[in-house]
Order: C-alpha cells, then sequence, then structure tokens
C-alpha cells in the first residue's frame, strides 16, 4: 500500500472516531483476511504515516494530538477564544477545593480521603468526589490495608485525555506551579500599580485643570477690581450717583401715574369777587 493512501485512510478513520485512536486500532482497519500480510501496514509504518499527517497539519487551525488513549484531531489551544463562541453555553467552573483534591490526586496517587484532608487542613466535600468520579477524571484504585479500609484515588486516562497529557510524566513539576503562582502574584501587583499610575496620572489632568479654572477666575476679579473706586470719597460719591439715577425715574413714574394731584397741588383757584352789599339811602326813606 502507497504511502499516500495509508495516509488518507488513517486521516478518515481518525476524523469518524469519537475517541482517539491507538496504533492497534489503526492497525486493525487491514484485518488479515483481506490484506496479504506483505500489504498489511505494521505499527512502524503507521507511525511513519501518523508523523507525516501530523507534520502537514503546521500552520492549519488543527492538530494531530497524541493523548493517553491515542491519535485525534483537535483545534489548537490558541484558536479556542474564537472557536469556543460555537457554544452558547459557558464553560461550567470548577471550585478551588475541587481543583485542590483534583491535584493532590494527581501528584500524590493512590491517596486516601484522609490523607487530602490532612494536606489540606479541611474535609473533602463528598460531592467534590463524586463530581471528579463522575467526569470520570478519578477512580478508585484499592483500598489501604489500614483499619477501616480507606479507598485509594488515582487518576485515568480520560483526566490525560482532558488535559492534552500523554501520561503523567507529562505534569508540570511543582517547582514550576510554584513559579506560576509567582509570577500571577507579580503580575497581579503590577497590575495594581499600574492602576496606581493611571490614578496619579487622572489627579494630575485635574490638578491642571483646577489650577486653569483658578486663573480664568483671578483673571474675571482683575477685571472686576478695574471697575472699582479707589477711595472712600469716590465710593459715596459714586453710591450716591446710584442713589439719584434710581429716584429719578421713580418720581417720573409717580407724575405720570398723578398727573391731576399734581395740577391741583401746582396750580391755586383764584378768590371768587366779593359781591358789593347795597347800602339803602336815607335820602330815598319816606
Amino acid at each position: 500500500m502507497e504511502a499516500e493512501q495509508l495516509q488518507r485512510i488513517l486521516e478518515g478513520a481518525l476524523l469518524a472516531s469519537q475517541k482517539p485512536l491507538t496504533v492497534e486500532k489503526l492497525a486493525a482497519l487491514f484485518p488479515e483476511d483481506l490484506y496479504p500480510e506483505e500489504e498489511r501496514p505494521d505499527g512502524n509504518r503507521i507511525r511513519e504515516a501518523l508523523v507525516a499527517i501530523s507534520e502537514a497539519c503546521e500552520g492549519r487551525g488543527f492538530e494531530l494530538k497524541q493523548v493517553a488513549s491515542g491519535y485525534r484531531f483537535q483545534v489548537r489551544q490558541e484558536l479556542s477564544p474564537w472557536v469556543g463562541r460555537l457554544w452558547e453555553e459557558k464553560p461550567q467552573r470548577y471550585t478551588r477545593a475541587l481543583l485542590e483534591t483534583l491535584a493532590l490526586i494527581a501528584y500524590r496517587q493512590p491517596i486516601t480521603r484522609g490523607e487530602i484532608e490532612d494536606i489540606r487542613g479541611v474535609a473533602v466535600s463528598s460531592n467534590i468526589i463524586r463530581t471528579l468520579q463522575d467526569r470520570e477524571w478519578v477512580r478508585v484504585v484499592g483500598h489501604r490495608d489500614v483499619p477501616g479500609r480507606p479507598a485509594m484515588f488515582a487518576t485515568t486516562r480520560q483526566f490525560l485525555d482532558y488535559f492534552n497529557l500523554e501520561n503523567l510524566n507529562e505534569l508540570p513539576p511543582l517547582s514550576e506551579i510554584r513559579n506560576l503562582e509567582e509570577a500571577a502574584r507579580e503580575l497581579a501587583e503590577a497590575n495594581e500599580q499600574s492602576e496606581l499610575t493611571t490614578e496619579d496620572d487622572e489627579t494630575q489632568e485635574v490638578t491642571e485643570t483646577e489650577e486653569q479654572s483658578a486663573e480664568e477666575l483671578f483673571a474675571e476679579l482683575d477685571e472686576l477690581e478695574a471697575d472699582l473706586p479707589d477711595n472712600f470719597d469716590d465710593l459715596i460719591r459714586k453710591k450716591k450717583v446710584e442713589e439719584m439715577e434710581r429716584a429719578e425715574p421713580s418720581t417720573q413714574e409717580d407724575e405720570a401715574a398723578h398727573p391731576e394731584t399734581d395740577l391741583h397741588h401746582s396750580e391755586e383757584p383764584a378768590p371768587e369777587a366779593e359781591t358789593p352789599v347795597e347800602t339803602p339811602d336815607e335820602s330815598s326813606t319816606p
């Protein structure tokens, strides 16, 4: 079988499968009753074809990834922010207690529930263990030979597949995790410092605005000060002028409102002429 045809067959099988496929399962695609021994690809030829397929995926949006359960096609990790928008439901969020319990099982397996509680210093909820088992991330691998025979927990292949790991040796060492925690702490401190710097810049801008407003206020005060009198005599004189100006319109209005009263007071009536009294003439008396 030619190499190109073998690659196409393997690609089709990997795309059609809902689970990762091992080399043995891929080799089972070519049964002995259908293919002569010289035409059947062995494990080495299949691995070479898988390497060629992986190289052909370079620069593409997907890759051929080897995990604990075998090989599978998957979207590249850096494209998850865009591809994740295809699903309306948000990814499930896990509590810190669940993640700490899962980390202890992964790094200290096999481990009992009591040992996890001793390390964390708090009781482990039964819901956490049940959730990890429902996700098929942990399983019971035995019982400790002590009184009570507590169950011992360990991780599964599904756990490795979910986190894109081929085996437990690919887990990051604890020293790197501590470095990541320190880096995260330093990043948080840098963000806080950046926020403080931004606040200082905003405070400086506000101060400059206040200074500018103060300058404008002082300029207005200078203009008002130019109109002020130089001494008290000028101030008194100016006040009298203002009172006179206010009084004149008032007088004119009163005159316009009571013209008859003004005429009565301004023009007095002429005195009436006295009527002469006739005195009877004594000579005319009989």
